[in-house]
């Protein structure tokens, strides 16, 4: 196989899981997480939620093996560029963007770690979720409690979703 027709298999690999990472990010925009589940709407809080929403699909995506293992990589590039284009934006420079997105990446790696514990329950929500999407800050034991079952909820949901209705019809809606 060619370099470019490996570059444009992988462009349509890519392209397929556009709808699954634009339904996280809307997921992760629903006002229910900042407004009861105290989530920070900074753009700190807005990155840290679709960090948490992403990292449970890639989770999911990892019990499909070699093929899920590509889509997590394929979502993984949509985020990146999606992120390098949020920093272009708010004005932040060519020469520092990279630095940017390697801090997004190491912090997303993280948080991919804290959920899959949670995911297996190995740790606890309140806990994974306090130290990554509230930044070691829990919030009100009102708001951790929304936060931590409807994490619980779309765990669930995204457990007895197959990967192929995942990719077509998008992250659950809790």
């Amino acid at each position: 196989m060619s370099i470019l027709s490996r570059l444009f298999a992988r462009q349509s690999g890519r392209d397929a899981l556009v709808p699954l990472y634009s339904s996280i990010v809307e997921a992760a925009r629903d006002p229910a997480w900042y407004l009861d589940g105290g989530v920070a709407d900074t753009v700190d809080g807005r990155f840290d939620m679709v960090a948490a929403l992403l990292s449970m699909a890639l989770v999911r995506l990892e019990r499909e093996g070699k093929s899920g293992a590509d889509q997590s990589v394929l979502l993984t590039e949509i985020f990146i560029e999606d992120m390098d284009g949020q920093l272009r934006q708010i004005g932040i420079g060519d020469i520092i963007v990279g630095k940017h997105i390697g801090k997004m990446m190491s912090a997303l790696g993280g948080r991919l770690s804290a959920y899959r514990g949670a995911i297996a329950a190995s740790e606890s929500w309140e806990d994974a979720l306090t130290r990554n999407l509230y930044r070691g800050s829990a919030p009100d034991a009102e708001a951790l409690s929304f936060s931590a079952a409807r994490m619980r909820t779309l765990a669930a949901a995204l457990d007895a979703t197959d990967a192929a209705t995942l990719v077509t019809d998008g992250f659950p809606r809790p």
